[in-house]
């Protein structure tokens, strides 16, 4: 996540040095919620494409931006040498469950996003899919039928929104595959050490947290480093199961933290692609 205090600039960093030895094929930065920044992130991916070895994928929303300035947004990108882009529709500023309006000038859609960026350059694409189903579709046959139409419009991968059930992910790629698309869908996953975060999670994913894993974060309540060592275990689980079953790769969400996601990836087994 883009920076906002003196104290988050330095662990941003160390983070980032934290997480280089694990050779990620990618880091992602966040454009802020509800639109909130917007200079930020783009100095934040400047910096990484760089300073560091890692490659980074920029977030783009469509909150309160015209499509001019998507595209000088866009521009800005491509002249810094960053050609690797998530185009995300995004969440109305100030309140994630507000109702959407577009900018009078801009997009509606996640996949105008995708079609202005396919348009505007040689970009990598990406966009986000939601296996348990996004918050404001009617009906999962309906999120699918979303997730398919940026894909059409030039997406090359999506990643999806974070989950805890694995066969939710696997029950989102077979809808995928049944509806005639092939595109890549990386899995989205968050170690979940707090109490405070299993609600957190709850609350950014829409998917509700597994009753049985709650049951056992309350049992453990007074003692954190019983919940931390439960949470961490159960994400090296669903990341093992869902390396087996064929996911192409793993997007963990860091909240600008390392040492979770480099515990999980310590004991998960990566298997040899052919």
């Amino acid at each position: 996540m883009p920076p906002k205090t003196p104290e988050d600039e330095r662990r941003i960093w160390q983070t980032i040095r934290e997480l280089e030895p694990l050779q990620p094929s990618f880091v992602s930065v966040t454009y802020g919620a509800g639109g909130s920044t917007r200079d930020n992130p783009i100095n934040v991916v400047e910096r990484i494409a760089h300073d560091t070895t890692l490659l980074p994928v920029a977030h783009l929303t469509a909150v309160n931006h015209s499509i001019a300035e998507l595209r000088a947004i866009v521009g800005r990108f491509a002249d810094a040498g960053i050609r690797n882009i998530l185009a995300i529709r995004g969440d109305p500023p100030g309140d994630v469950d507000g109702p959407w309006v577009k900018h009078p000038e801009g997009v509606e859609y996640a996949s105008d996003l995708v079609q202005l960026l396919a348009a505007h350059g040689d970009f990598c694409i990406g966009v986000a899919a939601f296996p348990y189903k996004h918050p404001r579709s009617a009906t999962i046959e309906f999120d699918t039928e979303q997730l398919v139409a940026k894909c059409r419009a030039g997406a090359d991968y999506a990643i999806t929104q974070m989950f805890f059930d694995a066969d939710d992910y696997l029950r989102l790629r077979d809808r995928v595959v049944a509806a005639g698309c092939d595109t890549p869908i990386l899995a989205a996953l968050m170690p979940v050490t707090t109490m405070n975060t299993s609600a957190r999670s709850e609350q950014l994913s829409g998917a509700p947290f597994p009753a049985h894993l709650l049951a056992n974060c309350f049992l453990g309540a007074d003692d954190p480093k019983a919940v931390r060592a439960l949470g961490i275990e159960q994400a090296v689980l669903l990341a093992q199961r869902l390396l087996d079953e064929g996911a192409p790769g793993l997007h963990f969400i860091t909240f600008n933290f390392s040492k979770a996601t480099r515990e999980v990836m310590s004991q998960v087994s990566v298997p040899t692609r052919v």
